[in-house]
């Protein structure tokens, strides 16, 4: 499941991250509402968890931009406005939850869970290449519709490529959406990864690009 946080607040927006991630989600942040919405516009995302008080071009802003334009992705606002009518004033927005800081962020992991399991309700919650089948909103990959046995990082790993099917992918960009942490950028943590999950998979859908990373696309493509 792939989740975009917008967050101004370094710290804050480095925990929401580490806390996702940590529950399986593939997660992008950014701390500009500009981008953020362009970022809704542009790419699909499972769920967003949205900072109200954004400077410069505000939650709200960008929220009505996306529902302007059609984007029903599940929405979450984060705000230190605890005011009845500012909460009014999200839901108006398009919002589809709420949470007033401060807050326990294994709340937003709760939050994010039950947004998903709502929308998937209402739209395909599955990506597929070939044979394989990531299952978003269950946490799930299948292959030929038997389920594929992967660890916390294989899972995060695959979830990204299929997310970003046929696009090449660097190594640190890999790196960085798999660990939490500083790693050394030298380290073939990465390769030894996706080394592991060929070797689980029945059709070999990660393809090596050389000199600039991975791509994930079925032989031939």
């Amino acid at each position: 499941m792939r989740i975009l946080v917008v967050e101004d607040e370094a710290f804050l927006r480095a925990q929401l991250e580490q806390t996702l991630r940590g529950a399986g989600f593939v997660v992008e942040g950014c701390d500009d509402g500009w981008l953020a919405e362009k970022l809704g516009l542009t790419e699909t995302w499972d769920a967003v968890v949205l900072d109200l008080g954004l400077p410069g071009h505000d939650g709200i802003s960008v929220l009505k931009r996306w529902r302007e334009e059609g984007i029903a992705v599940p929405v979450l606002i984060l705000t230190a406005r605890s005011r009845f009518s500012e909460k009014m004033a999200g839901f108006a927005a398009g919002a589809d939850d709420y949470l007033t800081k401060p807050f326990e962020a294994e709340e937003v992991v709760v939050r994010l869970r039950a947004l998903i399991r709502r929308a998937a309700g209402h739209a395909s919650s599955t990506l597929s290449c070939g044979p394989v089948v990531l299952d978003t909103a269950g946490g799930r990959v299948t292959a030929n519709g038997q389920p594929l046995h992967l660890t916390a990082q294989e899972f995060r790993i695959l979830s990204y490529m299929m997310h970003h099917q046929g696009r090449v992918i660097s190594r640190s960009t890999l790196m960085a959406h798999v660990y939490d942490h500083a790693v050394n950028r030298e380290s073939n943590v990465v390769d030894v990864l996706l080394s592991r999950i060929r070797r689980k998979l029945p059709v070999n859908i990660i393809q090596t690009v050389r000199g600039q990373g991975y791509r994930l696309a079925l032989p031939n493509a």
